[in-house]
């Protein structure tokens, strides 16, 4: 029961019409960033530019800052799961319509969903239901995804899942990178917290 109550908290009570809303923005940018922003750098800044190179960790970042607002905004299973699960089902979508696809990364699907929901709980339970600091959610919530999504990755690695080729590829992908995404998420979260603190603080006075 206390899972339940946990995933029904939310900062505000927003209205219906603005729940609904945020639902719908926050699914599209889980959706729509991970299967078409990462082409859409490289078609105007070119494939050889700093910027496309570092597309993965643009990318990574706002669908993390999806997760954290979400974590706090929205409330229900049904669409937190949603919100959770979209963003890795978007990255194997792009990968066959752009046919960059890795089969290999299908394994990690599970992983990933895991790790976006510790994200999503830490917030949940640490922020909203004990009350304590955001940041103080936000490191325990990177960690827990991170670890989630590392370990798992280290456990297939033991039992060779991946090709020797693409390990240290994969390794920096669910370590290294998904440590700095999720903790930029966090911050651009926070900013997003606070321009919404300040405009309801204004609308009650």
């Amino acid at each position: 029961m206390e899972k339940e109550n946990t995933i029904n908290q939310r900062i505000y009570n927003f209205s219906d019409k603005i729940d609904k809303i945020q639902a719908i923005i926050l699914g599209i940018i889980a959706f729509l960033v991970p299967t078409f922003l990462a082409q859409l750098i490289k078609a105007i800044f070119g494939a050889q530019s700093v910027i496309t190179a570092n597309s993965q960790i643009i990318v990574g970042s706002i669908v993390n800052m999806a997760l954290v607002v979400s974590a706090i905004n929205i409330k229900g299973w049904k669409k937190i799961i949603g919100i959770v699960t979209m963003p890795s089902i978007s990255t194997i979508l792009s990968g066959y319509v752009f046919r960059t696809a890795s089969t290999y990364m299908v394994y990690m699907i599970p992983a990933i969903w895991l790790g976006n929901f510790a994200l999503v709980y830490a917030y949940k339970f640490i922020m909203l239901n004990k009350k304590q600091n955001y940041f103080l959610a936000g490191v325990i919530g990177v960690i827990a995804k991170v670890s989630v999504i590392f370990g798992f990755f280290e456990i297939l690695n033991l039992v060779k899942v991946f090709p020797d080729k693409l390990i240290s590829n994969l390794q920096n992908a669910m370590g290294m990178t998904q440590l700095i995404t999720a903790s930029i998420g966090v911050l651009i979260a926070f900013a997003i917290y606070k321009v919404e603190k300040m405009k309801l603080a204004k609308e009650s006075e």
